[in-house]
């Protein structure tokens, strides 16, 4: 129980933090999240709202990485499983019981996405400031796919467009 306050809690926080980014136009670029082992950093001005995980609806005849939709904010909203998009062949990770530690991330509505992505973990907001180097994406590396960063512990981050993201066939192809 304490788990789901603290997470809560943190949801609350990143939350306020992202209103006010926007509002007072912080050095604030990216929310930084986990997904299975990686770490990715998404644009916060194509970010939405981060929902805590709900019942998920599952829908027949759909691409193993499509959890089906759920009901957010009053309107229904296909849920991706971002993990099992990228790396449809590797082996899920993530138990069912994980699930309520999960997060569900909004696509910022201006993008007309009516879509969320399942995230394991919320890690914040970050700057050009939080990083001491970059590089270009890897030849072969997936189009969604933005320049990789690392931290002063030399740990990587990935940065994934989200716009080209969600205009893939590929992601736009949920039927099986």
């Amino acid at each position: 129980m304490a788990n789901r306050e603290a997470l809560r809690e943190l949801q609350t926080r990143l939350a306020s933090r992202l209103q006010a980014a926007r509002n007072e136009g912080l050095s604030v670029r990216w929310l930084a999240i986990y997904v299975g082992t990686g770490r990715y950093l998404f644009p916060l001005a194509q970010c939405g709202e981060i929902f805590p995980w709900t019942s998920v609806q599952p829908a027949a005849y759909t691409q193993p990485w499509f959890l089906g939709v759920a009901n957010l904010r009053g309107g229904l909203c296909g849920v991706v499983d971002l993990l099992r998009f990228m790396a449809p062949d590797a082996p899920s990770t993530r138990a069912e019981s994980d699930l309520p530690d999960c997060s569900l991330l909004s696509f910022n509505g201006a993008m007309d996405v009516n879509c969320a992505l399942l995230v394991d973990q919320l890690s914040g907001l970050r700057g050009n400031d939080s990083f001491a180097s970059s590089a270009p994406p890897e030849d072969g590396a997936p189009t969604y796919f933005g320049r990789t960063y690392s931290d002063a512990a030399g740990v990587s981050w990935q940065e994934i467009n989200l716009l080209t993201l969600s205009q893939l066939p590929s992601f736009l192809s949920i039927s099986a």
